[in-house]
Order: structure tokens, then C-alpha cells, then sequence
């Protein structure tokens, strides 16, 4: 073994390397020792005090010395937040949406909880905080921020809108109109003008859609002028909607939205709160 290895009288394994390197058999420091002792100790105390292993023979566990259990931590935060949340809860019961948003710190609040609500029940369609999920036909759903409204934007037509659900019907016009009339029809709605063609009137568009294209609110109908599009917006997208209808049967356009109050999915509370909440999107 050569000099290098010459640690004080040290005493090494007898492992040499290259002849440079040696393993050697001095003990740990004493703190280091010390520390692992304390981890071990510490380990023990730990295994001992939470629940830690099962037992087999009676299908339990071990609950632990001192009885905890990340179910117990659970409920007693929630008792905290109840506790915090009842105040307001508590008058949601009796007040109307548009009594909620007479009231700024129960809007506030009423918003806060109306966004989790939302991301629950309403984004899958609707998407994320309202901005619409589209598919070939054109959006699954309707945008929430451009207060652009079939059935009405004020507080009480929403909150309607989602107690109720909605089911327009646009009746299909493959077998009264010609291709020609269609394609008449189409080219004037897709140039926001659809009055612009005898047609409109003639047909008896104006029944659903107004006299001005404009839509009726009670009826679901379209505005036909203002250049938002429910579905496919291109020119064959605008034909096969007039020729095939909505909610008309097979081949027509879809769109259904769900009663929330017949599913009894949401309580009177929660869907007040997701009304406040989506008529807080375009205001």
C-alpha cells in the first residue's frame, strides 16, 4: 500500500484501488450517528402514532395512538368553512337572483361558489368560464360572454334557463322549399340581411324570427342579422340548418339543454348561484 494510504494509523477494509485508493474503516462521525439514531426513534413515534398498517385477520387497520384520521381532518375543516359560508347560505334560501345582485357582498360571494358550480355542471357544453365548445356542427353549446341571448340575458331569463333547461324547435324546409328558395334564404341570412329576400316573409320565417330577423326572445328563435351563429355559420352550414331544422328528428340539428330542476341534481341555492354567476359574464 503506498504513503496515500497513511491516514494517521487509520485503519482501511483492505480494498485498494488502481494503488491510489483505499477504503477505510474509521466509524462515522459521532453527530451523524447521532442523527440517524434520532430519525429511527423518530420513525417509530410516527408508525405508532398515525394509522399505519393493516390487519388481516379482522379486515381493520391500525388506527394509531393518537386517533387521527385524514377523513376526521376533512370534516372538521368543512365545519369551518360551513360555519363561514352559513351566514350567507342562510339568505340565499328566500332572495331571488336579481335580490342577490341588489346585494354586493352576497354577489361576491354568490359568484365565488357559482364558479366552482359551473365548472361541474355547465363547462362540458358551455366550456371554460362560458366561452363556447365547438364541434363540426358548429358550438355544442351557445357562448355565456357576448350577451348574445336566444331566450333572454336578464337575470331572471337565466336563472329560467337553467331551472327549466331549453328545447327550441326550428321546423326543417327540405320538403316545402326548393334548392334554389334554400339557397336564396341562406345566401341573404349569412350576409345578416335575411329580410332582404321576399322569401323570409313569404316562407313564414317571420313567425319565429320576426318580422326584422331580429329573433323573439320567448321562442328561442335566432337573430338572424347580428352576425352570432349557433351552428355552422358557413354558406352550407346556413342551408343544411334551413333544410334540416333543430330538434326536428333525425338528421336535424342538436340542441338540448338539460332541466337541472327535473335531474334534482342542483338545490334552489346552487342554481341562483350559477344564474348570478353566468349573468356575471357579459356585464
Amino acid at each position: 500500500m503506498s504513503d496515500k494510504h497513511d491516514a494517521g494509523g487509520v485503519p482501511t477494509t483492505g480494498h485498494v484501488w488502481d494503488d491510489d485508493l483505499a477504503d477505510f474503516a474509521n466509524q462515522p462521525p459521532k453527530w451523524w450517528m447521532l442523527g440517524l439514531t434520532a430519525s429511527a426513534i423518530w420513525c417509530v413515534v410516527y408508525f405508532l402514532y398515525y394509522p399505519s398498517f393493516g390487519l388481516s385477520s379482522t379486515q381493520t387497520f391500525f388506527k394509531g395512538l393518537a386517533g387521527w384520521t385524514a377523513i376526521g381532518e376533512m370534516n372538521a375543516d368543512t365545519s369551518v368553512v360551513d360555519e363561514v359560508r352559513g351566514k350567507y347560505e342562510a339568505k340565499l334560501k328566500d332572495m331571488t337572483p336579481a335580490a342577490i345582485l341588489a346585494d354586493s357582498e352576497l354577489t361576491e360571494y354568490v359568484t365565488r361558489s357559482g364558479k366552482v358550480l359551473f365548472g361541474d355542471n355547465c363547462a362540458a357544453c358551455h366550456g371554460t368560464n362560458g366561452v363556447g365548445a365547438a364541434d363540426k356542427q358548429g358550438f355544442i353549446a351557445p357562448i355565456l360572454r357576448d350577451d348574445d341571448w336566444l331566450y333572454g340575458g336578464n337575470i331572471e331569463d337565466i336563472h329560467t334557463s337553467i331551472m327549466g333547461g331549453r328545447q327550441g324547435v326550428m321546423t326543417p324546409h327540405k320538403d316545402v322549399l326548393s334548392a334554389a328558395e334554400i339557397d336564396t334564404l341562406a345566401n341573404a341570412v349569412a350576409a345578416g340581411t335575411p329580410t332582404s329576400t321576399p322569401l323570409f316573409a313569404e316562407k313564414g320565417c317571420t313567425v319565429c324570427h320576426g318580422a326584422d330577423g331580429k329573433g323573439l326572445a320567448a321562442m328561442g328563435s335566432a337573430n338572424l342579422t347580428d352576425s352570432v351563429w349557433r351552428f355552422e355559420s358557413s354558406l352550407e352550414g346556413i342551408k343544411y340548418t334551413i333544410a334540416n331544422g333543430v330538434n326536428a328528428g333525425p338528421g336535424s340539428r342538436d340542441a338540448v339543454m338539460p332541466s337541472f330542476q327535473a335531474a334534482g341534481k342542483l338545490s334552489d341555492a346552487e342554481m341562483k348561484k350559477l344564474a348570478v354567476y353566468v349573468y356575471k359574464f357579459g356585464k
